[in-house]
């Protein structure tokens, strides 16, 4: 029988209904004081991370979800012995939105420790960048949306996701000429 981490660094995953994650957090974070939860529940993760696109020729920043449909819990949910903490599991379970565990049906099992380890690296690596809604290849037929080439279509020749900037050949004057561009001010077409 593996190993059961001790209780802190056990991570899980809950399947909830789609779209509905934040309010799912909410509910659980609201709850965990008022049902004296705090010793078992320590952490609710909704890994998000800013995007940016272009629609309708605007520039806009959302959130997007690493796991549409899931979110990470930290909580003490097996014992020594490898047996359901009970109280932390209706908890959980009766919590409105929530679908399940996630890869069980009746005993869940904690993430593995690295998997928790990358999870929590790329959520914090994410923190406070802002990332292209949509990534882009050298070859990729893409249309400009903002900039003095709007409305020209183009062919992305090399990509640079450090800054978030393409070469993009686009035809001016009858001749193919590269020009840089962000990689907001172009849609895929």
């Amino acid at each position: 029988m593996p190993r059961v981490p001790a209780p802190n660094d056990q991570w899980y995953v809950v399947h909830v209904l789609s779209g509905q994650e934040m309010k799912v957090r909410d509910s659980i974070e609201r709850r965990i004081d008022a049902e004296e939860m705090r010793d078992h529940i320590f952490e609710v993760l909704v890994p998000t991370e800013r995007v940016s696109e272009v629609k309708a020729g605007q520039k806009r920043e959302t959130n997007r979800k690493f796991f549409p449909g899931y979110i990470i819990v930290n909580m003490h949910l097996l014992d020594e012995s490898n047996k359901l903490v009970e109280q932390t599991w209706y908890f959980i379970r009766e919590t409105p939105g929530v679908i399940n565990f996630a890869g069980t049906k009746d005993h869940p099992v904690p993430m593995p420790e690295d998997e928790v380890q990358s999870m929590l690296a790329q959520i914090k690596e994410r923190e406070g960048s802002v990332m292209p809604a949509l990534l882009f290849e050298v070859g990729d037929t893409v249309a400009v949306a903002d900039g003095p080439f709007q409305g020209q279509n183009g062919v992305v020749a090399e990509v640079n996701e450090e800054k978030g900037e393409l070469m993009v050949a686009v035809d001016i004057f009858g001749r193919e000429q590269q020009v840089p561009l962000e990689y907001w001010q172009v849609e895929k077409s």
